[in-house]
């Protein structure tokens, strides 16, 4: 059973959300909150294994009450997934510095906002989406990402470099793109299983909580290059 927390101080969206996720027989909402302090005990007292968290919320916005959670080594099993109203929201990428699991526009499709919540639990990012490359891409080339060391501000080289192999720098370079495993293997002519152990390795040298901090990581160090936006 996948155990959730919607954090939301708009009724309509928590509610929706809660309820929807609530039909599914391997998914248990175990929480409803309004503020990120809120949010941040409910972690504590239910240690559930996602956490769709608003980013604007009182008393505690999201992007904090999400750095507490991922800087608490009690809450490592806890994924954060952020809501946001727009697209390219200017905090979504601040918030997977923090050690966000992913987002999600509250706008999203019933399936897709489901999928999501199996998705991050099983450990897996949720940056596949065309919208997430859009995202990175903008903030990797424009005075925002200079603002949290990604694209052009990172150095041309890195130290941590050099504790990847060279099919491991690249791999995290084509994770940093967007790309999937699937899509990955498609481009070696590999199985997903080889892809997954590359990641696995790259994120465990670089310490990276999941491939959505590999992502940030990668930009900081120079290891991967903004795809082009459509």
């Amino acid at each position: 059973m996948i155990r959730v927390v919607v954090a939301d101080d708009q009724a309509l969206v928590r509610r929706g959300f809660a309820a929807l996720i609530g039909l599914e027989p391997d998914i248990e909402v175990v929480a409803e909150v309004t503020t990120g302090r809120e949010a941040v005990t409910a972690a504590h007292e239910h240690r559930p294994d996602v956490l769709l968290m608003d980013i604007r919320m009182p008393d505690l916005d999201g992007l904090e009450a999400t750095r507490q959670i991922t800087a608490d080594a009690a809450l490592s099993a806890v994924h954060v997934v952020m809501l946001t109203t727009f697209d390219l929201d200017e905090y979504v990428f601040q918030a997977l510095r923090f050690g966000a699991s992913g987002f999600l526009v509250k706008h999203t499709e019933p399936d897709e906002l489901i999928r999501a919540v199996r998705v991050v639990a099983a450990g897996d990012a949720l940056l596949s989406p065309t919208v997430t490359r859009r995202l990175i891409a903008r903030f990797a080339t424009s005075d925002a990402g200079a603002d949290v060391s990604l694209g052009r501000s990172a150095p041309p080289t890195s130290p941590l470099a050099d504790l990847l192999t060279e099919r491991e720098r690249e791999v995290v370079g084509l994770v940093g793109q967007g790309l999937s495993n699937d899509e990955i293997a498609g481009r070696w002519f590999v199985s997903q299983a080889t892809v997954r152990t590359h990641v696995s390795r790259a994120m465990t040298k670089l310490h990276a909580r999941d491939r959505a901090q590999l992502v940030v990581i990668a930009y900081q160090h120079g290891l991967a290059e903004p795809p082009a936006v459509d």
